[in-house]
């Protein structure tokens, strides 16, 4: 059992950590990240609710559906919320960064949480499979959400990027869904979209650094 939990918990606190301390400025404060981290594996459970109702009703039953919608919609909406609600005006946001580091851990709960049920139900067997790719994939998807919560707070296209962070976000995990509902050889499509959210991700966490003398500069410009 103990082998089984902590296969489920430790790529999630791995990825964490890494982007925890991808931050070069100001590191933040570990409580709160940590709160964060916390609610977003808690969310786990009325998700799972929401989405066993859809399929006891027999509603949203497509792929599609499935992969857009009880997935892709529903999750990361959920997220969103959490880091736009309980974050995003907290005076521990105080540069572009840190909404790369929020998203990443209510996400990584979230992750951290589903990963554990998934191996208490199927195995330690699929521990690795589960953290190169649900796991990963919903680490990557907070990375650009976090991004555009990081350009919402410190440029003056406020509702431009929160939308953005919900949407791309939702578009991503959606296809994600969608691939592996969808196509038999599933692999053979999943590994550049993975290599590519990769690629896209990182380069928004540099983007996001390149971003800090802006804020600055925007900062003074809000006081004057």
């Amino acid at each position: 059992m103990f082998t089984l939990i902590s296969a489920g918990v430790a790529p999630g606190i791995a990825l964490l950590s890494y982007f925890y301390l991808k931050d070069e400025y100001e590191t933040e404060l570990l409580s709160f990240v940590l709160r964060i981290f916390i609610i977003g594996a808690l969310l786990v459970f009325p998700i799972m609710f929401i989405q066993y109702v859809f399929h006891a009703e027999g509603m949203a039953v497509s792929k599609v559906a499935r992969a857009f919608f009880l997935s892709g919609l529903l999750e990361e909406f959920v997220k969103w919320f959490i880091v736009y609600f309980f974050v995003y005006e907290h005076y521990e946001f105080d540069e572009p960064y840190d909404g790369i580091v929020y998203s990443a851990s209510v996400s990584l709960g979230f992750a951290t949480m589903e990963n554990i049920l998934y191996l208490l139900a199927n195995g330690v067997e699929f521990a690795v499979t589960r953290a190169l790719l649900p796991v990963s994939s919903h680490a990557l998807f907070a990375v650009i959400m976090g991004f555009y919560f990081g350009k919402a707070k410190f440029t003056r296209k406020k509702r431009r990027y929160l939308f953005l962070a919900f949407l791309l976000s939702f578009l991503l995990h959606g296809m994600y869904d969608f691939i592996l509902l969808t196509q038999e050889k599933w692999s053979y499509y999943m590994v550049p979209f993975m290599l590519l959210l990769w690629w896209f991700a990182l380069r928004k966490i540099k983007q996001a650094k390149a971003l800090h003398g802006y804020e600055k500069i925007f900062s003074a410009k809000s006081q004057a």
